[in-house]
Order: structure tokens, then C-alpha cells, then sequence
């Protein structure tokens, strides 16, 4: 029978973990780990994700505060929040969600964070230190928790051949450095594939592990996996479908039905690795908490 990897279970189980260990850092060192989120303008899909941060954050013990800022805010006023959020000692996580207005440069932005508070792991020091495995590092949440995903699901990718379908600074490159380090769910041998890849199908029947971050619904059929494969599907899709009652439904990158037929275990969508990025960032916000206040990590 095909393992269906829930990254709702496994996200409950590492929040249960994260709950201890902030009433930890309060009743040893009298810290409370804080997460600053700043929203620029009204989009309903930002104003949802930050909500949904906000929420977690506070079921768990730690401090949130949220700032939103008008659409017209510039550039200047935008970099003075997020520089007054660096200075601010009950601060130890800083999340600029993303995208922001077309009037401000969002690379600029992330490289003001300071890197000690990159809880998104985007900031290029980060990004430095992930793919040399050096000094203390925030790893992008959604990546991290595909990592999570496959330790605490039995399917250790040491020594494992993992495809990764998708090259972006978000999920593809980060989860390619994470899977190859030197490290506890790592030490995979790591091809990344993309749309120029020529063959794709050929590769992807190559994998041990298939993680498919390419924004394109259902792209992965039956056909393009091989029998017992481990399958995360990192994809969130709305595609149009007039039998539902709101007229669409939410689906991943991956032919579901299709592929469960052959993997040894798949992660389904929704309920796989969305849950995860959430809960990576509150851990990571846990994280710069205890690195601030000497604790143990």
C-alpha cells in the first residue's frame, strides 16, 4: 500500500516540539521568541498567508506583531520599517511578505533584513551559507520542510538518488543544497531538473526520490515515475473546474491518482507540504531565539 506522506500530521508534530521548547527559552532565559511580518498593500492572498503566520505564531507562545503598509509606501519607508525591526531587541524573526508593489526593488528589501534575523532564509548571506554548509543558517521553509518531510516519514534520503523538478531561488536550488549537505537529511545524490531539461520523463523515472517544484498542474503523470519512487509535490494549483461548488479545485504538480499507483509514498495537496512552510518558519523563529539567548538548538 502507498504511504501517503501528511504534512498536516508532521507539521502537528514539530509544533508540538516548538511549544516546548519556546516555554523553555521564557522560563530559563526569559525569552520570548518574536516574528515581525510586514504586508505592503490589500492583495487577498498576502493578507491570508500573513494571517495564517500571525495565527500560528500565537497558538504556539510567540510574540507576533504585524505591520501593513499602504501600496503607495516607497521604497525609503519601507526599508526605515525593516531597519527599526533589526534595532528591536523582542524581534528574533523578520518576514517582508512577498510580492511586493512594483515600485520597490524586493531584492533590496530582503538584503536589509539582518541575516540574524532572516527567518525566510532569503537574505544572500543565507543563501552563502546553505550552499557551503558554514556557520549558523536559516534555511528556506518550504525547502526545510520537505526535508522534515521525508526524515520524519521514514524515507531518509541518505545516499538516495533525489530529482528535483524545478530550479527556483525559492524551492528548487535551496532544497539541491539542502539534500546534498553533509548533515542529518542530507548526503543524497542530487539531480536538478527544469522545462529545458531534455528527456524529462527519462530522468525523472531515474529517481529514488522525485520533488516537483514547478508551479505547472498535474505535469507529472504515471508514465514519468518509477515503480516505488518517493513522491513530494511541492505544487499548490487552482485550476477551473465547474463540478465544484466555488468552480475550481486546488491541485499539485503531480497527477495524483496516477502516481500513487507506483510510489512507495506520496505527499497529497492540498495537506503535504503546505502545512510545512508555515511551521519551518516558526522554526526558524525558534531558532534565532535560542541563538540569541545561548541556548542550545
Amino acid at each position: 500500500m502507498t504511504q501517503i506522506i501528511s504534512g498536516r500530521e508532521i507539521s502537528d508534530e514539530i509544533r508540538s516540539e516548538l511549544k516546548d521548547q519556546v516555554a523553555a527559552l521564557k522560563a530559563e532565559h526569559g525569552v520570548t521568541p518574536g516574528l515581525a511580518t510586514v504586508l505592503v498593500g490589500a492583495e487577498p492572498a498576502s493578507q491570508m498567508y500573513v494571517g495564517m503566520k500571525n495565527k500560528a505564531a500565537h497558538a504556539m507562545g510567540i510574540h507576533s506583531d504585524q505591520i501593513t503598509l499602504e501600496a503607495d509606501t516607497s521604497e525609503d519607508e519601507l526599508l526605515g520599517v525593516v531597519e527599526g525591526l533589526n534595532s528591536n531587541p523582542e524581534i528574533h524573526g523578520i518576514l517582508v511578505q512577498l510580492p511586493l508593489p512594483d515600485h520597490i526593488d524586493e531584492g533590496k528589501v530582503l538584503e536589509a533584513i539582518d541575516p540574524l534575523k532572516d527567518v525566510d532564509g532569503f537574505h544572500p548571506m543565507s543563501v552563502g551559507r546553505l550552499a557551503t554548509g558554514s556557520g549558523d543558517f536559516f534555511a528556506p521553509c518550504t525547502p526545510a520542510g520537505v526535508v522534515e518531510m521525508l526524515v520524519r516519514s521514514g524515507n531518509d534520503p541518505s545516499g538516495k538518488h533525489v530529482v528535483i523538478v524545478g530550479r527556483s531561488n525559492i524551492v528548487g536550488k535551496p532544497a539541491a543544497a539542502l539534500l546534498m549537505r553533509k548533515a542529518p537529511g542530507g548526503n543524497a545524490t542530487v539531480t536538478v531538473a527544469h522545462s529545458r531539461t531534455a528527456d524529462l520523463a527519462a530522468v525523472t523515472r531515474s529517481a529514488d526520490i522525485l520533488v516537483v517544484a514547478m508551479g505547472r498542474p498535474e505535469m507529472i503523470t504515471g508514465d514519468m515515475v518509477s515503480e516505488g519512487t518517493v513522491v513530494i509535490d511541492v505544487g499548490t494549483n487552482r485550476v477551473d473546474d465547474d463540478t465544484r461548488e466555488k468552480g475550481y479545485r486546488v491541485c499539485g504538480d503531480v497527477l495524483f491518482d496516477e502516481v500513487k499507483e507506483k510510489a512507495a509514498a506520496i505527499s497529497p495537496v492540498p495537506g503535504g507540504v503546505g502545512p510545512m512552510t508555515i511551521t519551518m518558519l516558526l522554526a526558524n523563529t525558534v531558532k534565532s531565539a535560542s541563538l540569541r539567548a545561548g541556548a542550545s538548538v
